[in-house]
């Protein structure tokens, strides 16, 4: 048996998969993702005693504390991954079947299963709630301690400082919900795969390739390139 991915934006494209290799890429697409997840919370933590207890933080997060954030990070999100992937192969399929999507995504293939996917849905919904109810919530929390500090701090130029900090991982923050709130709001009103696999873009793949550039914003070296891309690009304008 193989699947065999296709959208509506060039349905004469059409790439094939195999029965075990399907589970595998859901497998890769939930730990990337809940890996990301984990360590967004973690940041926004660290964000959080840089602002808040700037004197302690060598004390607070320490190496050992970043170490076991990262290994629990890695480690509950390749266990839900696994667990994800793996129930896939409990399901049985009728025959070949076409996904009206451009990877094997995990709600388009149980859809397609002809046996009873109550135990799956449900093992959706649990991970939605411990990736989705408890880091985004503890992000917000350390944002509203770190606004209300902040704003009780005198001088202008400490608080701009103080917000510059989080400048980055704020962004990184709101473009990785803000596309992922798109990809549900979009599977929920509409039927099209075509408008589905575009949103599953701006989830899976814009948010990873502009991090390495929102992170860099920072850097002398990237800030004096960009200026001088400007004046080029201003120059030859005029």
């Amino acid at each position: 048996m193989c699947f065999c991915c296709t959208t509506e934006l060039h349905p004469q494209h059409r790439s094939g998969i195999t029965y075990s290799g399907c589970p595998s890429q859901i497998s890769f697409v939930f730990n990337f993702a809940g890996l990301e997840n984990c360590l967004l919370a973690a940041m926004a933590y660290d964000r959080y005693v840089a602002i808040c207890h700037p004197l302690s933080y060598t004390v607070i997060m320490n190496a050992r504390l970043c170490g076991r954030l990262i290994v629990f990070s890695l480690v509950i999100s390749l266990a839900n991954a696994l667990l994800l992937s793996l129930m896939v192969l409990r399901l049985s399929f009728c025959t070949d079947l076409e996904i009206p999507h451009f990877f094997c995504e995990l709600a388009q293939v149980i859809e397609l299963a002809c046996s009873d996917t109550l135990v799956n849905n449900l093992l959706i919904y649990v991970a939605a709630v411990l990736f989705g109810g408890i880091p985004l919530p503890g992000i917000i929390f350390s944002y509203i301690q770190i606004v209300s500090f902040v704003l009780k701090i005198p001088p202008i130029r400490r608080k701009y400082k103080a917000f510059s900090t989080c400048g980055s991982h704020l962004s990184v923050v709101s473009l990785f919900y803000g596309t992922g709130l798109g990809v549900y709001i979009t599977s929920e009103v509409t039927d099209s795969p075509r408008k589905t696999a575009v949103a599953s873009v701006m989830y899976s793949v814009v948010p990873q390739m502009l991090n390495p550039f929102i992170y860099s914003l920072r850097n002398r070296d990237m800030k004096e390139a960009l200026r001088k891309l400007f004046d080029r690009t201003d120059f030859r304008v005029r």
